[in-house]
């Protein structure tokens, strides 16, 4: 049986699994598929012959506009990524509500329809990438948080060495390049291998998170707060002169050192000591920092412990 090829064109472009659409340079629609009837529930009887904007008046007009006419002008293809613009259409789609979109994700496609090498219509196709961008989502949020762990102290939660140490060259190069002040605090718990031979390493593990909640919670969004081994922690401090900083230390001291740590049923206490230096002229190298910090949190601990010592 001969079927006629417009008829299967027809037939086609009724039943394809993404919609198709054309416009005329005024923006009216010549054509509106099975697709997007499905999805708008608007019939071509209610598009054709009528500006798209008419019924679709949340559409982004000048971008839109501008696509067609470009394609109008240069008479070549041209392409909008669900990574661009995430929609044209808020078309609702099928996939699960924690797939975290509102509306279906769609590529979108533009034709130039010609006729005696002259462009007379746009063909716009629409494709539902709503899956593929849900698992470039899930992907990409993996990816961060592997990147997060890796930056992350496993026990405390806090940052770890590394990640703390590339904020600080960060920060230091900054500094060298425009000047202004920097800090950076060293502290660490005193007599911390008595706790744990006394109350055993899981004790000793459950002070460590909660001198790192406890201090978390006194410093500010811009600092940089990190283990850097052992009982051992630092804090960065951009933006604040060493006398600031300082009194940044003893507040950190006291927060530690107000309360013993509960673990079960018995109260621990604990003090810190803290060594703080600065930048200024003359230091090479942001490691020098972390020295001279050292060379002061030892000085504290000679000189008692549990008290905040500045550099000199």
């Amino acid at each position: 049986m001969n079927v006629p090829t417009d008829s299967l064109s027809d037939l086609v472009v009724e039943r394809v699994g993404f919609g198709i659409f054309v416009l005329d340079r005024d923006m009216n629609v010549l054509m509106w598929n099975r697709f997007m009837q499905d999805h708008s529930g608007l019939s071509p009887e209610q598009m054709v012959g009528k500006s798209l904007f008419a019924h679709f008046p949340e559409l982004p007009r000048v971008w839109l506009s501008r696509k067609i006419e470009s394609v109008f002008q240069l008479g070549s293809f041209a392409f909008s990524s669900w990574e661009q613009r995430p929609y044209l259409f808020k078309f609702d789609h099928d996939r699960p509500i924690t797939g975290g979109v509102d509306f279906m994700q769609q590529d979108c496609t533009f034709m130039p329809l010609m006729r005696d090498r002259e462009v007379v219509a746009v063909c716009v196709t629409i494709s539902d990438v709503t899956h593929v961008s849900i698992v470039q989502r899930e992907r990409e949020e993996a990816v961060a948080k592997l990147q997060e762990y890796a930056d992350r102290d496993g026990l405390t939660g806090i940052a770890n060495r590394r990640f703390f140490e590339a904020r600080l060259r960060d920060e230091f190069t900054r500094w060298q390049r425009y000047g202004g002040e920097m800090s950076v605090l060293l502290f660490d718990l005193d007599h911390f291998k008595k706790i744990n031979d006394q109350f055993g390493h899981g004790v000793g593990d459950t002070v460590l998170r909660v001198m790192a909640q406890r201090v978390a919670e006194v410093v500010r969004v811009q600092d940089t707060f990190g283990r850097f081994g052992g009982e051992e922690f630092a804090l960065l401090l951009p933006c604040t002169p060493l006398e600031d900083a300082m009194r940044v230390a003893e507040k950190i001291r006291c927060t530690i050192a107000d309360t013993p740590v509960e673990v079960q049923g018995a109260g621990v206490p604990v003090t810190a000591s803290v060594g703080g230096a600065a930048a200024r002229v003359g230091v090479p190298a942001y490691d020098v920092l972390i020295n001279e910090a050292d060379a002061a949190l030892y000085s504290a601990k000679r000189q008692g412990r549990n008290r905040s010592v500045a550099f000199s």
